[in-house]
Formats: C-alpha cells, sequence, structure tokens
C-alpha cells in the first residue's frame, strides 16, 4: 500500500514538473512558433493530410511549410487565453517527456512515423478524458483550417469558394 502512495506521489510530482516547466516556456502570450513546435505540426500536418499532400517530397514540405505558417495565423487570431492553453499544450507535446508518455511516440518529431503520429492522434480522438479529446479537437482544427484556408485547397472538396457580388 505504501510503494503505490509513493508511485502515486512521484508521479504527481512529475507532472506537476512537466507541466511547470510547458507553463513557463509559453508564458509570453502570442509569439512566432518555435523550431521544436514548427517540426511537432510539421509530423502531425504529414499525418493528417496524407491523403491530400502530394507524394513529390519538395512539394510535400513546401505544403506542410505553408500550413504550418497558417496555423501561426490562426493562433495569433485567438483569444489570449486560448493562445495560453494551445502553447501549453505545444509546450506539452514539445518536451521528449510529454512526446514519449502522454502522445506515445518515441522518437524526435523529424524522426516519427505518420503511422506513429495517427495512432496517438486517434488514441487522443477516441479517449476517456476530455482533455484528450479536446487537445485531438484543437490539433485537427488548426491543421485543418489552415489546410482549407487556402483557395488553392477548395477544388478537391468542391467548394466554390465565398459568394462574390451580395454585398
Amino acid at each position: 500500500m505504501i510503494a503505490a502512495r509513493r508511485q502515486f506521489l512521484k508521479t504527481g510530482l512529475a507532472g506537476s514538473l512537466l507541466l511547470g516547466c510547458a507553463g513557463w516556456l509559453n508564458a509570453a502570450g502570442a509569439r512566432p512558433l518555435s523550431d521544436a513546435e514548427r517540426e511537432m505540426l510539421g509530423a502531425l500536418t504529414n499525418a493528417l493530410l496524407d491523403g491530400a499532400l502530394p507524394t513529390d517530397l519538395a512539394a510535400r514540405r513546401r505544403l506542410i511549410a505553408v500550413t504550418i505558417d497558417g496555423i501561426a495565423v490562426e493562433i495569433a487570431g485567438l483569444s489570449l487565453a486560448s493562445q495560453k492553453e494551445i502553447g501549453e499544450l505545444f509546450g506539452l507535446l514539445v518536451l521528449a517527456p510529454g512526446r514519449r508518455f502522454l502522445a506515445g511516440v518515441s522518437k524526435p518529431w523529424r524522426e516519427a512515423a505518420a503511422g506513429d503520429v495517427l495512432e496517438f492522434l486517434q488514441a487522443w480522438r477516441s479517449s476517456r478524458l476530455s482533455l484528450l479529446q479536446s487537445a485531438y479537437a484543437a490539433l485537427h482544427d488548426l491543421t485543418f483550417g489552415a489546410w482549407y484556408a487556402r483557395p488553392d485547397t477548395w477544388e478537391a472538396i468542391g467548394y466554390p469558394g465565398p459568394p462574390r457580388g451580395y454585398f
């Protein structure tokens, strides 16, 4: 019984330290994405948009970078409270312990296989914990929002664009 209590306390302390580090890294609010965040978002974008991205590696990398830039624009348009929450989520995911223990991705984001990234996203999507479901929804919506905000992606979904001439 005492061993279980000690393990619980150790886990709680480790989690608190991890959250504290993530909060400290993102205390500044609105800011450009760090290289580590761009790598993490690149892995997520590559996995989430796999069927929509071209197979040519150079074109794929370019479109992933454009999508990440769009995510940064989306985040900048959110309320400061939402920006802080997104920053905390990103802070947890870019730290190796967070990537390993929360996402279950053992390799650094730049080396992560799309299948491993999709597996972690699916686990969060179907989690019993609403916090993980919300985190999944945020990552999904930011990625797809940035992707489909670009007019060159609209044809693939049959969207003719916004109405014109009504104002």
